[in-house]
């Protein structure tokens, strides 16, 4: 009596059905879960619509011109010289101006136009006052669009 030996048909595994139920299992979770406690004690604020009735406040605006010789000016008005690094003038209106701002309830920004000859060291020193006097408006201006005109 002959055996016929059947040929050795290659395994296939299914892979469709293992990927349904990959997804399954990924949709349980998410519906299932739960933000934690932190993440939803926190309050969000979604953005409305503003009639056309209200006027919009721009903020008031401080420009701080540095020379390249390290004198610092502000409304054409020089409130530091080259070696002063405290520049207790120009601090002092800074937080005047930024004590108004608080009470109209407006920004106070600076923006700040410097020389290009200027050292990286002044531009800093002005930064530093502009931090004690609480300014975080501050926004650097180039010369270089002034020069191409």
């Amino acid at each position: 009596m002959r055996f016929h030996r059947r040929e050795e048909q290659p395994q296939e595994m299914q892979i469709a059905p293992m990927a349904d139920i990959g997804f399954l299992l990924l949709c349980f979770f998410i519906v299932s879960s739960k933000p934690p406690r932190y993440e939803a004690d926190i309050s969000m604020t979604l953005p409305g619509s503003v009639s056309d009735e209200v006027s919009v406040e721009l903020p008031e605006e401080v420009r701080i011109a540095i020379r390249a010789d390290g004198s610092v000016e502000v409304n054409e008005a020089i409130l530091g010289q080259p070696g002063d690094q405290g520049l207790k003038a120009l601090r002092d209106l800074l937080r005047r101006f930024r004590e108004a701002a608080d009470n109209n309830r407006s920004l106070s920004l600076v923006t700040l136009d410097a020389a290009n000859q200027t050292t990286h060291q002044r531009i800093v020193d002005v930064l530093n006052v502009c931090a004690q006097a609480g300014i975080k408006g501050v926004t650097l201006n180039s010369d270089e669009e002034e020069e191409g005109q």
